[in-house]
């Protein structure tokens, strides 16, 4: 047989064993098939597997006088990078104690002395098979996952333009700016952070629903597409009438990703939070809100937030029937809507989070 040792392609197997002559006679019988790596000791041993590259399949001696083989498997297979390297005890102890404790200690095989090469040749193969198998199975689904991932990346993204794209359409009928959407974004997820731990609401705002809350919170508004332009862009007060027009961007906003969602097949979990955002975010905590007058609790606790947000950013910026008010004005109006306006908790958590909100709306300020 040619000899092919230094092959990159061949497999290499290191040998561990104290014994000189136990190493030159399995360096002999594997040489010809493999790529070969010896150590006298397991501390050897344990060095050269997680080299790099490290070797595809290990042969372990058990009874070494420094660290025995027991031991050195034991850490391989407690290391990420080597406890998928596929170990063979080679052994002079054949009872089935040792055995089994190798096999427990996470073997691929076991093997008695005196050897028989035939033997030792056919398991080596044999897990080298297996072993390549496993790794392309391993990496297939390593590729898969960063496939996945990848996808999932490139949805979520589309998913978040078109989100600020339906509530950018919706500003732009408004006497609002863009700005306005990406701060209230960020003030309803602020003030979610600091409630995430209140006794109220810990077992609701997880990581994962403070996101959604932060996705869903640009459509609130997203009904104002079908208000007449009469009304939503008039400068002074509004008629009664107007006034009842105008409250039903609550319900047109709702109903539109309602729809929406209902076309697409499937619930969506921020698409949910958005439509209570979009219905309820104009109602009160004392019940004198609209469009369902809804009071305390039966308010869901995604519109509380919103409410507070919407109302903090309509106060502290500039419109064409009023002028800004200052940070600590605006304030002062929200600690006084405690229990009437807002949700009690809200408005605490919020003072606590106060000067956030300032360096938010200075941050991202609207053009003149």
């Amino acid at each position: 047989m040619t000899d092919t040792a230094n092959s990159p392609t061949r497999p290499t197997v290191l040998v561990v064993d104290d014994t000189p002559d136990n190493l030159s006679l399995m360096s002999a019988l594997l040489k010809d098939l493999y790529k070969v790596k010896v150590a006298n000791h397991g501390e050897r041993g344990l060095r050269i597997a997680n080299s790099d590259p490290p070797p595809d399949l290990i042969l372990l001696d058990i009874m070494m006088p420094d660290i025995d083989g027991y031991e050195v498997c034991a850490r391989l297979k407690a290391e990420p990078r080597t406890r998928d390297i596929p170990v063979i005890f080679l052994t002079a102890r054949s009872e089935v104690e040792d055995e089994t404790r190798g096999l427990e200690l996470g073997a691929a095989d076991y093997i008695t002395k005196p050897i028989s090469p035939p033997i030792v040749l056919a398991r080596v193969q044999a897990h080298l098979t297996l072993k390549a198998h496993a790794d392309f199975l391993r990496d297939k689904s390593a590729y898969l996952e960063q496939e996945v991932a990848k996808r999932t990346a490139e949805v979520q993204a589309i998913q978040d333009v078109t989100i600020m794209a339906m509530a950018s359409l919706a500003e732009t009928r408004d006497n609002e700016t863009g700005a306005h959407i990406r701060r209230t974004q960020l003030y309803v997820r602020r003030l979610a952070e600091q409630l995430k731990d209140h006794p109220r609401f810990s077992g609701y705002l997880t990581e994962r629903t403070i996101e959604l809350l932060y996705k869903s919170a640009p459509l609130h508004d997203i009904g104002k597409v079908g208000i007449p332009d009469n009304i939503l862009l008039k400068p002074g007060r509004l008629t009664p009438e107007e006034f009842e027009i105008m409250k039903s961007h609550t319900t047109l906003g709702h109903t539109a990703i309602a729809e929406a969602e209902q076309r697409l097949g499937m619930k969506v979990d921020f698409l949910s939070l958005a439509k209570e955002i979009a219905l309820s975010h104009q109602e009160k905590w004392d019940g004198s809100g609209y469009p369902q007058a809804l009071a305390g609790e039966a308010i869901p606790l995604s519109a509380r937030l919103m409410a507070l947000a919407d109302v903090y950013d309509a106060l502290i910026s500039k419109r064409v029937y009023k002028p800004a008010l200052p940070h600590a004005e605006a304030v002062r109006i929200l600690q006084e809507g405690r229990g009437k306006h807002f949700d009690p908790d809200v408005v605490d958590a919020f003072l606590v989070v106060a000067e956030d909100f300032r360096t938010i709306a200075e941050t991202h300020g609207d053009e003149d």
